[in-house]
């Protein structure tokens, strides 16, 4: 955890036990203390602790990282009883707007009560219920910010290793906790309220990119990340990251898309709040990657294909054979999604040919049913240069056939050339919050001309398991170190018209 870091988190935790001192130190006048001792952070909330009678150790705690700043307001609401305030309102108010809520208490003048008074206090029932619900609420938090966090799987783009309605518990710590960007959001909620659609957070309180105890994601991880294109998207049913906005924007002009209506609301989101992807990592930083005819190279080495991902395969049967649905579920071949056998037929009359997407070994059932003449990895040949990163018609890459490429790693000199100028742009001006642009074949970074570039973070590829369905960093590049959020750990349920008992429990791999 960088010293930097360090620095702002302690700042924060100071500033929550400082900024009520001006209300506080009156309060510990009249319980008998000296009011200079409300200026001095932390010893404050100790004399508190010890005007209540509560465990002083709650003091030590306000040192954890950022669980010490929910410690201070629970500190808080016990002086707040000490005066003779129990009310929920007035809870709120000590533990939310503590620099606010002193000074007003002040200026009631209320008596010292002391903890006796505290103590012959009891609560409603319906109290105990709220304060038994803030409790679970602050300790749920805490948890899926810095341990694990529960995800549900969308698409197919990982099929056949994730299936659509699979349930995921993501572990936080296998590349280090990232602290939240934007703090202030309502709990369990991600970019969006569920019924008024508004935002779920405010920018008031944003914090930089800090990663406590980090460590690098490793080739091969299947990895969820804030989606990197959906730092601002078309707020709309259908759309969102299902049809990034920078896509409109390279085939309308971003003022035909901004002027369009139909294209409204548009939305802009912090780092930590836009979508959430999972892929597989397939390069890291520092790795040259290249795509041939389907399989992926890594410096020059083929990789292995993941045990459960599938592939599209030319599949020519045997004269007056056939395939359907059913066939291929009694060989153990799974379909999905649009992978539906009448959809699939490309010619006729016999042969039939059909493209399907499997797994080697489903590949391998298929070749021993008898049925098939021969099957054939499926080739995508066609040029989308609106749509498959870089955007340009400098490199005519495919989804089959692309790059070579190079990942960015933290600390690397880039030398920059027109050529690869539209490869790293977006990184260099987006991502590690640069202004730089090409004027005249010359680079100009933050108004000084410049021939290179030092990266300051690492950089990842992603791709899904099924690669001819899946919206990676094929068509949107490199994902940054900063919006890495956790590792897919564990299958916890899945679903499909029922349990699918036999993926309960499954670690992913």
């Amino acid at each position: 955890m960088p010293l930097q870091h360090f620095f702002i988190v302690y700042l924060i935790s100071t500033l929550i036990v400082f900024l009520p001192a001006f209300g506080l130190a009156p309060l510990f006048t009249k319980a008998g203390e000296k009011s200079w001792k409300a200026f001095i952070p932390f010893y404050n909330t100790w004399i508190m602790q010890g005007l209540a009678e509560r465990p002083r150790h709650w003091v030590f705690w306000q040192f954890i990282p950022v669980i010490g700043w929910f410690i201070s307001p629970g500190i808080f609401i016990e002086f707040a009883k000490v005066f003779g305030q129990f009310s929920l309102r007035s809870h709120t108010a000590a533990a939310l707007l503590a620099p606010f809520y002193f000074p007003w208490l002040a200026k009631k003048n209320p008596a010292f009560a002391g903890a006796e008074a505290v103590k012959k206090h009891k609560k409603k029932n319906w109290r105990e219920w709220v304060d038994a619900a803030v409790f679970a609420i602050v300790a749920a938090t805490l948890i899926r910010t810095f341990i694990f966090e529960a995800y549900t799987i969308p698409s197919g783009s990982m099929e056949k290793s994730l299936l659509i309605n699979d349930f995921l518990f993501v572990s936080k710590f296998s590349y280090g906790p990232r602290i939240p960007n934007t703090p202030l959001s309502v709990p369990f909620v991600h970019n969006y309220l569920p019924v008024t659609q508004s935002k779920s957070y405010t920018r008031a309180l944003s914090l930089p990119y800090i990663r406590w105890f980090a460590s690098p994601v490793k080739r091969g991880d299947a990895v969820v990340f804030n989606f990197p294109a959906g730092d601002t998207v078309i707020h709309k049913p259908g759309y969102e990251s299902a049809q990034p906005y920078y896509d409109f924007v390279r085939t309308m002009g971003r003022e035909a898309v901004w002027n369009d209506p139909e294209l409204r609301p548009i939305v802009a989101h912090p780092v930590d709040k836009t979508d959430n992807y999972i892929k597989r990592c397939v390069a890291v930083a520092g790795d040259t990657l290249r795509i041939i005819n389907g399989d992926v190279y890594i410096n020059g080495q083929k990789q292995e294909v993941p045990p459960h991902a599938g592939r599209p395969y030319l599949v020519q049967m045997k004269p007056n054979r056939y395939l359907d649905r059913d066939a291929l579920e009694e060989m153990g071949i799974a379909i999905f999604e649009t992978e539906r056998s009448s959809d699939l037929m490309l010619s006729a009359p016999p042969p039939y040919q059909y493209v399907i997407n499997l797994t080697l070994t489903e590949k391998e059932k298929l070749m021993q049913s008898g049925f098939v003449e021969k099957a054939d990895p499926y080739i995508e040949t066609q040029l989308m240069p609106t749509r498959i990163f870089p955007y340009d018609t400098l490199h005519k890459w495919t989804i089959d056939n692309y790059g070579s490429i190079w990942i960015p790693k933290k600390g690397a000199e880039l030398q920059l050339t027109p050529e690869n100028y539209s490869v790293y742009e977006r990184a260099i001006r987006v991502y590690e919050q640069n202004d730089f642009f090409e004027k005249e074949g010359k680079f100009w970074l933050n108004g000084q001309p410049v021939t290179s570039y030092t990266f300051k973070m690492d950089y990842y590829w992603m791709m899904g398991d099924n690669r001819h369905g899946s919206q990676d960093s094929r068509f949107w590049g490199f994902v940054p170190e900063d919006r890495v959020v956790g590792k897919a750990w564990l299958i916890w349920f899945s679903w499909d018209k029922g349990p699918r008992w036999k993926r309960l429990f499954r670690t992913v791999k």
